[in-house]
């Protein structure tokens, strides 16, 4: 299984515009960071997660393929405002776009036109289907397991596959959901900035969860400008840990 980070910032990206720090001056590329999402290519699937504003741009030069599925953690709009951007995927068919009921019937109420009756020429062909966070769903042959995870006082979906997990704007993990992340090949999880935050962990408390979960390597993505240099932030990580970055592709199970 392949994973392609198409991007590992936080809702305003990096640089944030306006902002002349360190980080957002940086002319390292590791350190420009479009909205968090990745791409899952197994075997015989294309899995995408969250699908934020950036998605037309991530996507250019990437493969022009089917996507079999588009896995969404929840309604914000870093997350979910390229939907409307799946518009050439539907070429090749419709597109299945999975989550829980809330966050879909928040896609029904910003899109309607999506899906409206009689469609005009042109409008994504996408298909919501609610999953529950207590089971596992497949996307044809390729096993789906929804972590569920708290966003603030928001419940929200992370997703394993295979031996693999993707956990993005993480505040805390409820203690029974730690049950599913038992031998983790590969941990992908936010890391928002150092300072608290209200709604994100930071990055000890994404590290102390990295400790606890025992993942063979664990990947932060999700981060802001706040979160430091990558360069040096890289430095003080443990060596299993590494800081995800716009393009990054790993391999995994």
């Amino acid at each position: 299984m392949k994973i392609t980070f198409l991007g590992t910032g936080t809702s305003t990206g990096v640089p944030e515009i306006g902002c002349k720090c360190k980080v957002c001056s940086s002319t390292d590329k590791k350190d420009r960071r479009l909205r968090a999402s990745v791409l899952v290519d197994t075997n015989d699937q294309r899995i995408l997660i969250d699908c934020g504003p950036d998605f037309r741009e991530q996507m250019l030069n990437q493969k022009f393929s089917k996507l079999n599925g588009v896995l969404l953690t929840h309604e914000h709009y870093d997350h979910t405002g390229g939907i409307d951007d799946l518009r050439p995927f539907c070429k090749l068919g419709d597109v299945d776009i999975y989550g829980n009921s809330h966050t879909n019937q928040m896609l029904r109420e910003r899109i309607p036109y999506c899906f409206a009756e009689h469609k005009y020429p042109g409008v994504p062909n996408i298909i919501l289907h609610d999953i529950d966070g207590s089971r596992t769903f497949y996307i044809n042959d390729t096993e789906i397991l929804p972590i569920n995870i708290m966003h603030y006082k928001l419940s929200i979906y992370g997703y394993r596959i295979g031996k693999t997990a993707y956990l993005t704007d993480v505040k805390y993990i409820p203690e029974n959901e730690y049950e599913k992340l038992k031998d983790l090949d590969t941990l992908i999880i936010s890391s928002l900035r150092i300072e608290e935050h209200i709604s994100h962990q930071t990055l000890s408390e994404a590290l102390t969860n990295i400790e606890r979960i025992a993942p063979k390597r664990a990947y932060l993505t999700h981060m802001s400008h706040q979160i430091g240099l990558h360069a040096e932030v890289e430095k003080i990580l443990p060596e299993n840990v590494f800081l995800a970055y716009d393009g990054l592709e790993i391999e995994t199970n």
